[in-house]
C-alpha cells in the first residue's frame, strides 16, 4: 500500500540562516497547515488554488511562532503527488523546531530519509532511475555532474530504457502467443524482425555499459595520482592545483608519509588528485607504509603524473637512465591508463638544459610547481584525456552502478536469446531468456522492485527530499 499519511521534514540544512523551508505532504497536508495558519488577509488556505503563496502568521493557541509564507501544491501535481504543504519560515533553529514541534503533535510524523521522493515514485510522478537522479544531482558538484544528473532527472536514460523494453516485451507476447498454440506450429512473431531488434538491443545496451566507465569516473570525480621520488615537489604540485596550502611542504625528504587527496573542477569536470609518498628505499616503517600505499592508489588512479626534479636530474646522467626505466616501468603495469611525465622546477632550467633531458626522455611536460608556470598547460592536457564528446552531444552516460549491473545482466540474456536464435532452439527455452532480460530492463527504471531494493536506495537520500 501507498502511504498516504501527513508527513514532515526541513527541505533546508539545518542551522541559522535567513530563512528556513519547512515541506509537509500527505492526504490531509493542506487541512492540517490550515488550522495552525493565520492569513493575513483573511483567506481560508483550504481553498486557496494551487501552486499559490499567502502570507500570514503559524500560530498556537492564539500565541504567534512566526510570521511566514506558506506554499500550497495539490496533488497530483506536486513533487510527491500528494498535497504538500511547504512553510518558508525565518532561519532561526528556535522557529524551525517550535513549528516542526508543533505539526508532530498534530496529525504529522518525521519524514523518513528520501521518502518524499519515495512518495513521487510510488505515485507515477517519476520512475526509479529518475528518483535516485534527485541524490545524484543534489550530491552534483561540478558541471558534468550536473549534466548528467539533470538529463537523468528529466528521463532521458530512462526513456530510452523503456522504449527498448517495450518493443521487447511486443516481441515476448508473440513467442508466448506461440507457446499456446504450439501443437499447430505455427508462428506469430517474425524472426527476421526479432533478430534485428536483438542486435539493436545489443547495441544500444552495449554502449550504455561502455559509458560507464566515463560516467563513473566523472560522477565520483577522476583519481589522479601524483607520484615520484621525494623532494621533488609533489605537494607542491598539488596545492599548487587547489591554490592552497593543503599539502605540508618541506625540504625534508619524506614529509609526506600518507596519501592526502583533494578535488577541483577543471573545466566542468572533477579530479581528485592524489599527493603520495616518495617512492625510495628506507629503513622507516612508516615512511614504508606510505610508499606501500603509494603503489595502490597508482592502481586506483585513472591518470598518473611522475614527477621528477629537473635541477637535480642534469647532474646525475644514472637518473637520467633510471627515471626513463621507472616511466617505462609503470607504463608497462598500467598500459590503459594515461601516464605523464612531468619535469619540475623549469623556471631553473635554461634551453641547452631541456635539449640534454631531451636526448635521454622523449614526451616530457615541463612545469614549475612552485612558480605556477606550466600548472594551467598540464590542466588542459588533464582534460583531454576525459571524453567529454558524448555530454556536448547529450548522449546517455551511466552513472549508477545498480543501473550498470542491470544492463550487464540484461546483455546477457539478450545474447543467450540470439544463441537460440542461431541454434533454432524452441521458443519455450528463448521465452525464459526473454523474460528474464525484461526483468532486469524492468528493474532499472521500478517497473520491477521490492522493498529491499527501495530501501537501500532511499537511505541514501537526505532527510527533506
Amino acid at each position: 500500500m501507498i502511504p498516504n499519511d501527513n508527513i514532515i521534514a526541513m527541505a533546508t540544512p539545518s542551522g541559522a540562516g535567513a530563512i528556513a523551508v519547512i515541506r509537509i505532504s500527505g492526504e490531509t497536508a493542506i487541512d492540517t497547515a490550515a488550522t495552525f495558519f493565520k492569513s493575513a488577509y483573511g483567506k481560508d488556505l483550504r481553498k486557496k488554488k494551487s501552486h499559490t503563496i499567502s502570507l500570514g502568521h503559524i500560530t498556537e493557541n492564539n500565541k504567534i511562532l512566526d510570521e511566514v509564507l506558506v506554499s500550497v501544491f495539490k496533488g497530483p501535481n506536486s513533487y510527491t503527488g500528494e498535497n504538500v504543504v511547504e512553510i518558508s519560515c525565518h532561519g532561526s533553529p528556535y522557529i524551525q523546531q517550535q513549528i516542526i514541534q508543533l505539526f508532530l503533535r498534530n496529525g504529522c510524523r518525521t519524514a523518513d530519509a528520501g521518502e518524499f521522493t519515495l512518495r513521487a515514485f510510488l505515485n507515477g510522478k517519476m520512475d526509479l532511475s529518475q528518483a535516485e537522479a534527485v541524490a545524484d544531482l543534489i550530491a552534483s558538484d561540478n558541471a558534468a555532474s550536473h549534466q548528467i544528473a539533470m538529463q537523468q532527472m528529466r528521463g532521458g536514460f530512462s526513456n530510452e530504457i523503456k522504449n527498448l523494453r517495450q518493443e521487447l516485451l511486443n516481441f515476448a507476447s508473440l513467442i508466448e502467443l506461440e507457446l499456446d498454440f504450439s501443437e499447430e506450429d505455427v508462428e506469430f512473431a517474425d524472426r527476421t524482425q526479432f533478430k534485428e531488434l536483438l542486435a539493436r538491443i545489443q547495441k544500444v545496451l552495449k554502449g550504455l555499459i561502455d559509458s560507464f566507465a566515463v560516467g563513473n569516473v566523472i560522477k565520483n570525480g577522476i583519481p589522479v595520482a601524483i607520484v615520484g621520488e621525494p623532494n621533488v615537489g609533489k605537494s607542491t604540485l598539488l596545492n599548487a592545483f587547489l591554490n592552497e596550502e593543503r599539502a605540508l611542504v618541506s625540504d625534508i625528504a619524506g614529509t609526506t608519509r600518507d596519501t592526502i587527496e583533494d578535488e577541483i573542477a577543471i573545466g566542468g569536470i572533477g579530479f581528485r588528485f592524489i599527493d603520495t609518498a616518495g617512492i625510495r628505499e628506507t629503513e622507516d616503517v612508516v615512511e614504508g607504509m606510505g610508499i606501500k600505499r603509494t603503489f595502490e592508489k597508482i592502481e586506483q588512479s585513472q591518470v598518473i603524473l611522475l614527477l621528477v626534479d629537473g635541477s637535480k636530474i642534469l647532474s646525475d646522467s644514472e637518473r637520467l637512465r633510471s627515471i626513463t626505466i621507472d616511466f617505462e616501468k609503470i607504463k608497462n603495469q598500467n598500459p590503459l591508463k594515461p601516464l605523464l611525465l612531468l619535469v619540475n622546477k623549469a623556471d631553473t632550467l635554461t634551453e641547452a638544459d631541456k635539449e640534454v633531458i631531451a636526448q635521454h626522455i622523449d614526451a616530457v611536460n615541463y612545469l614549475s610547481a612552485k612558480t605556477g608556470e606550466g600548472v594551467e598547460e598540464l590542466k588542459n592536457s588533464l582534460l583531454k584525456f576525459v571524453n567529454t564528446g558524448a555530454l556536448r552531444n547529450n548522449e546517455t552516460i551511466v552513472t549508477n552502478s545498480r543501473h550498470y549491473d542491470s544492463l550487464l545482466k540484461a546483455l546477457e540474456e539478450i545474447e543467450k536469446v540470439q544463441f537460440g536464435m542461431e541454434e533454432d532452439l524452441s521458443s519455450d527455452l528463448m521465452a525464459i531468456d526473454v523474460r528474464e532480460a525484461l526483468y532486469h530492463l524492468g528493474e532499472i527504471t521500478g517497473q520491477v522492485t521490492n522493498d529491499e531494493l527501495l530501501g537501500n536506495i532511499f537511505a541514501n537520500f537526505c532527510i527533506g527530499k
